[in-house]
């Protein structure tokens, strides 16, 4: 792999894994373009760890936070620190029914998940949810201290369904915390500590194909740019997400999901070559 291919990839991968728009779509579809096909996930799990460390970084002083009022409660029980020890226990609820159900949703569409026409259906579906939750639901004004299990259970669903290609994590989470009831800012936090370990626990059950061979087929240098493109464009994204949905509109990127999807299924559809991986 070439230098400015690792560049590309890492670009892709960072700037829409917070985006409601589809990282593994982009990157299989990427991967079309380039007529590349990937030696186990030993390059993918490289992507992720520069978005996971990006985003652990811009929220550090929140998982600090958030770790620390979570096992304070359990040893001394203040009640200034039970809201935060609930929003700790809401996040393990949906990290653990994604974790269950995302494991068996992959392994009965491993086969079928990554070809053109499926990704195009994704993206469509991720479009027109962004619409909805926009256009037709009213955006609710709850808050962390007034979430439920409920919340978490459906959010947990809802990211649950983002093991497909086109379906967006970002976005599967956001539409279904809006869609739950929660305020615009309540809902972007949850998601992205919330992405926290589903992108860490995928990566470390891709670690058994981290194997030195795979990397040093594909090279150091390509493999350092790789990461560096990813953490530096997870920042941006993560930033630039942040401020524009304080005034921004999602219909912007469910139009963004139509155009992707319609390039896709038109152009990258003919190309022969499929990317594994």
């Amino acid at each position: 792999m070439s230098v400015l291919e690792a560049l590309i990839f890492g670009i892709v991968q960072g700037i829409s894994e917070f985006l409601p728009i589809s990282s593994t779509a982009h990157i299989i579809i990427a991967q079309f373009l380039f007529g590349r096909t990937f030696s186990g996930l030993s390059f993918e799990v490289i992507l992720h760890l520069g978005s996971i460390v990006a985003v652990v970084l811009y929220f550090r002083r929140d998982c600090i936070q958030l770790t620390r009022t979570f096992f304070r409660y359990i040893k001394e029980r203040r009640s200034m620190d039970r809201p935060e020890f609930f929003f700790g226990l809401y996040i393990i609820t949906a990290t653990f029914i994604t974790g269950f159900l995302g494991i068996l949703l992959e392994d009965v569409l491993a086969g079928t998940m990554k070809t053109p026409l499926f990704i195009a259906a994704a993206l469509t579906l991720t479009g027109v949810f962004l619409i909805l939750i926009e256009r037709v639901h009213e955006i609710g004004n709850r808050t962390e201290t007034e979430m439920t299990f409920m919340d978490s259970i459906i959010v947990g669903l809802a990211q649950t369904i983002a093991v497909i290609p086109g379906i967006s994590r970002s976005g599967s989470t956001l539409i279904a915390a809006l869609y739950a009831g929660l305020n615009r800012k309540t809902a972007v936090r949850y998601s992205f500590l919330l992405s926290i370990p589903v992108i860490a626990g995928s990566s470390v059950l891709a670690f058994e194909d981290l194997t030195v061979g795979g990397m040093a087929s594909i090279g150091t240098m390509p493999l350092a740019i790789a990461f560096l493109a990813s953490f530096v464009t997870s920042w941006i994204g993560i930033v630039w997400l942040i401020n524009f949905l304080n005034s921004g509109r999602l219909l912007y990127f469910a139009l963004y999901c139509f155009a992707l999807a319609i390039v896709t299924i038109t152009f990258i559809d003919n190309i022969p070559s499929t990317p594994g991986g």
